[in-house]
């Protein structure tokens, strides 16, 4: 993964897939909670799955504050990219 766009992409195919959700709800702007109708047990199952994507250790602290899906796609930019 080179850009935060193919971390958008990764994440949106996984959410289709786990979530069972369109892909076109999936947008950057999407709240987590509100629009996509995840609740605090979906957050932790994809922070899971996104480790064993990433083989990176994703504590789930760190997207406490994470409301929508670009606030996602960044922090896990940012832990693939340190």
């Amino acid at each position: 993964m080179k850009t935060q766009q193919d971390v958008f992409n990764l994440l949106q195919q996984l959410m289709v897939k786990e979530f069972e959700l369109d892909a076109s709800q999936i947008t950057p702007d999407a709240n987590l909670y509100e629009d996509l109708d995840l609740d605090s047990i979906d957050a932790v199952d994809l922070v899971v799955k996104l480790r064993e994507i990433t083989g990176k250790k994703i504590e789930p602290e760190a997207f406490k504050s994470a409301r929508t899906v670009n606030d996602v796609v960044n922090a896990v930019y940012v832990l693939i990219e340190a």
